[in-house]
């Protein structure tokens, strides 16, 4: 299969580029620089010059592919609400270039849109239509594809993980140095899902070639990490103490990601696996910030 790789230089499209390559397909990979371009010859890949600003160039890329993986997302999250808008508008200029056809579209969501209710375990089954997180605009922005007819599917990702990059917990490592406390909310009983790159690049994988019309995936190894014990990993990377803070404290301590610290948002990934033969099996969350070069 031809593939449009948006995101194809990021941190999860630098893992699924060889993904797509070793399994026999072709990657058209997304870049807006000069480094990008020379990244993206060296993996085997073919590069497509375009931006998230510029739909016109979304759409002309995915109309030379038999099929789209839509990973890019703006990572500013100063303007988390704006950039979720930005990724609506990028998914339809990625779907405007699908419709009358069968070819598959892969859009990438938040596991959360799976939860209705926080401490709930999230399932493929659920969608959330009124989630707080403003990235359910990307999953509202699909659903408009799926009732035009577009062969949509999601992939849901909870905190992905290596050594070098774990999702949200890479700017609470930051908050953390600059505040000299590793700190958790409350009892820290609160749990973040969490699954390793090499896994999730896989499943991306495995859904573009079961080009499912309106299935939705669960990138998930561990259903629920607790905060606490992400908090202690941290400390000892670190060197720095650990402990408890209020709920009134964590706006304060954490900024902008309080919002995601006291919330517990757990979620499976029992249907994904069933229906994709998806078995994760790199390291835990744990393991990966254990083995950080902190």
């Amino acid at each position: 299969m031809r593939i449009f790789l948006t995101g194809a230089t990021g941190f999860i499209g630098s893992a699924l580029v060889p993904e797509l390559i070793g399994a026999g397909h072709e990657v058209i990979g997304m870049t807006r620089s000069d480094e990008g371009a020379r990244a993206l010859e060296a993996a085997g890949a073919k590069v497509y010059r375009g931006t998230l600003e510029d739909p016109e160039s979304l759409r002309k890329g995915a109309l030379e592919a038999d099929g789209v993986i839509h990973t890019a997302f703006d990572h500013d999250f100063s303007r988390f609400a704006e950039n979720c808008q930005k990724d609506a508008r990028a998914i339809a200029a990625l779907g405007a270039a699908l419709a009358g056809s069968d070819r598959p579209l892969i859009i990438t969501s938040g596991t959360g849109m799976g939860n209705t209710e926080f401490g709930e375990l999230g399932s493929e089954d659920v969608f959330n239509t009124s989630h707080p997180n403003p990235r359910v605009a990307s999953e509202l922005a699909g659903q408009t594809l799926l009732d035009e007819g577009i062969n949509l599917s999601v992939v849901r990702l909870p905190q992905v993980h290596d050594t070098f990059k774990q999702g949200l917990i890479t700017p609470l490592i930051e908050i953390t140095r600059q505040k000299g406390l590793a700190a958790y909310v409350g009892e820290g009983r609160n749990r973040w899902p969490a699954g390793h790159l090499s896994d999730v690049a896989r499943l991306y994988r495995l859904a573009i070639e079961r080009a499912e019309s309106g299935a939705r995936y669960n990138a998930v190894a561990e259903e629920g990490v607790e905060a606490r014990e992400i908090a202690e990993a941290i400390g000892r990377g670190l060197k720095l103490p650990v402990r408890s803070i209020s709920r009134e404290e964590a706006a304060a301590h954490f900024g902008w990601l309080s919002i995601f610290t006291t919330i517990d948002f757990p979620a499976s990934s029992a249907k994904t696996q069933a229906v994709l033969g998806w078995r994760p099996t790199g390291p835990s969350l744990i393991s990966d910030l254990n083995a950080m070069q902190y």
